[in-house]
């Protein structure tokens, strides 16, 4: 038993077969995750035609902190793939003409564009002409496209995670407000355009880089994102309490998005910004570190591989990661694990030599175990092509709760680990071809 290699984080067996492909199934579930998570919630809400009637008095939120606008260049989709593309629509960064005019009373940094796009005249066609040029309809999907054909099955999580506000009736105004007190960002889609208003600075670049996906989404189906109001929190940790919004509370749940949830709340799970990129420690894109991965695992087959459990990061974040150091080998121990600590301050003096994740699959058996909160290694380590070791995970991102134990990783108990390695380690070497498969 083992865990797939890049398939295994897409549980439905799908992965890129070709280096030179642009696109990859992986980058495209992802994207489709978007889109049906954003779609349930609209419909859920039942605002899919009422966003762009906000209340005017709603801008003094938008006047208190600073904001940015951002759009994006999209090409549109051929209903059929045989037919000539239609002519390419192209979106400006501001409105040519009329210019808007200036209101002394909004401070420079704040976006007036969003302003006029919210208020009560922008639900009408003639305010709508007359600010920016329409976004053209979206062409029909093609006819023979299908849920059962196009989604993984992690997609039924997105129905679970919307089930509270399908129950209370659906989202209103105040919930979105609600979430506002943790979110970093607050994201609006009006007419295919997005706005940003910051709340909150967010750790590093996981804000930009999160906006910077969505803004890919926007690209890749044009005309199809409807109008939207989000908040999201790029913190670890979820926030929403499941048992803080029961009876009547039920009618205040907050819809907070972040990368990570759990049994116990109700934060809205979407994909974490690493899958566009985490420069801070030198982490690709994933269509690109996917293909360097894809590489790594060819260079040395299964059978060939050190036989023990690897596992390299910073034990210094959680309690359960310190306790997994004492699982290393010693002189008086060898649990068949090869524990290594990630010193991130030496490694950035460095350049990064130790720590490039597609040289990293030479082990027979890698461990994932949670930091303080879920972590993103878990895709690198899953698409190793090694047999995983998962340690009593609590918390699940987007594609986690479908991933089946003992198919596509070995389950560790958190209360005697060491000895639980081990044993999984010895079964493994004693059992190459099931532990390969």
């Amino acid at each position: 038993m083992a865990t797939a290699p890049a398939a295994a984080v897409i549980p439905d067996g799908r992965r890129s077969k070709g280096s030179d492909s642009s696109s990859s199934p992986v980058t495209t579930a992802i994207f489709l995750f978007f889109f049906v998570v954003v779609v349930g919630v609209l419909v859920s809400a039942r605002w899919i035609t009422t966003t762009t009637h906000l209340s005017i008095t709603n801008l003094d939120q938008w006047r208190s902190k600073p904001a940015i606008l951002t759009t994006t260049h999209t090409t549109s989709i051929p209903a059929i793939p045989a037919a000539p593309p239609p002519p390419r629509a192209t979106y400006s960064l501001s409105c040519s003409a009329p210019p808007l005019a200036c209101d002394l009373d909004i401070p420079s940094n704040i976006s007036q564009t969003l302003d006029l796009a919210l208020s009560p005249n922008a639900s009408s066609a003639s305010a709508s002409a007359s600010t920016c040029a329409a976004i053209p309809d979206p062409p029909p999907l093609p006819a023979t496209a299908n849920a059962s054909s196009i989604c993984p099955t992690y997609f039924r999580s997105i129905h679970e995670d919307l089930h509270p506000w399908r129950a209370a009736g659906g989202i209103t105004r105040a919930m979105v407000d609600r979430a506002r007190a943790t979110a970093n960002f607050r994201l609006v889609v009006i007419r295919g355009r997005a706005y940003i208003e910051r709340i909150a600075p967010a750790f590093q670049t996981r804000d930009l880089f999160t906006i910077w996906g969505i803004l890919q989404l926007l690209r890749r189906y044009p005309g199809r994102v409807p109008d939207l109001d989000l908040m999201f929190d790029c913190v670890d940790w979820p926030v929403v309490h499941a048992d803080q919004y029961q009876g009547e509370n039920a009618t205040v749940l907050p819809p907070l998005f972040r990368y990570c949830g759990d049994n116990e709340t109700l934060d809205v799970v979407f994909p974490d910004w690493s899958f566009w990129g985490w420069p801070e420690i030198n982490i690709k894109p994933w269509n690109a570190l996917q293909k360097e991965l894809n590489s790594g695992n060819r260079r040395v087959k299964w059978m060939y591989r050190q036989p023990y459990a690897y596992w390299k990061g910073n034990p210094d974040v959680a309690a359960i990661r310190q306790e997994l150091v004492k699982c290393n080998v010693s002189s008086e121990h060898d649990w068949n694990a090869r524990i290594y600590k990630q010193d991130w301050v030496k490694e950035i003096k460095a350049g990064y030599k130790q720590s490039n994740l597609a040289s990293q699959c030479i082990h027979r058996y890698k461990i994932y175990i949670e930091g303080s909160a879920w972590s993103v290694s878990e895709k690198y380590i899953l698409a190793c092509d090694s047999m995983t070791l998962v340690v009593a995970p609590k918390y699940y991102d987007f594609y986690s709760r479908v991933l089946m134990p003992m198919q596509h990783y070995w389950p560790v108990r958190d209360d005697n680990k060491c000895s639980l390695i081990k044993y999984a380690v010895d079964w493994g070497n004693s059992h190459k071809q099931e532990a390969q498969i």
